[in-house]
């Protein structure tokens, strides 16, 4: 995965999380990219791709600002119901789930790490 997804997708999961909320400021581009060791331009450009789909909006002078549509985490969990529905059928207990499931997110590509907090580097402002 392109390390411009890789960071939208960590901004997503913040916000998902509650990191910021609607109407809050997100730090500048520049700290961000700071905390997460990655160009600036990478996180301008997953910014953008947040913006296309509604996540954030920029203002001229003001940043940028969650907008009231949050991502969910329904469709993951939805995902994860079906995966333990599957590997019930199939006689795997829990523990020998999760352990499939560790293994394979190492094999998928590493995303930037992310600090506690670090969505919230700037003062939130509220619009």
């Amino acid at each position: 995965m392109p390390l411009h997804e890789q960071v939208a997708a960590a901004i997503r999961r913040a916000i998902a999380d509650g990191e910021a909320g609607p109407g809050e400021r997100l730090p500048p581009a520049r700290d961000l990219a700071a905390v997460l060791r990655v160009n600036a331009n990478t996180v301008f450009r997953a910014l953008r791709t947040l913006r296309e789909e509604g996540l954030v909006e920029f203002r001229r002078g003001r940043g940028v600002s969650v907008t009231g549509t949050a991502p969910q985490r329904s469709p993951v969990v939805a995902k994860a119901r079906e995966l333990v529905a599957v590997a019930r059928r199939y006689g795997f207990r829990p523990e020998e789930l999760a352990e499939i499931i560790e293994q394979v997110s190492w094999e998928l590509p590493c995303r930037p790490p992310r600090p506690a907090g670090w969505l919230r580097l700037a003062p939130s402002r509220r619009r």
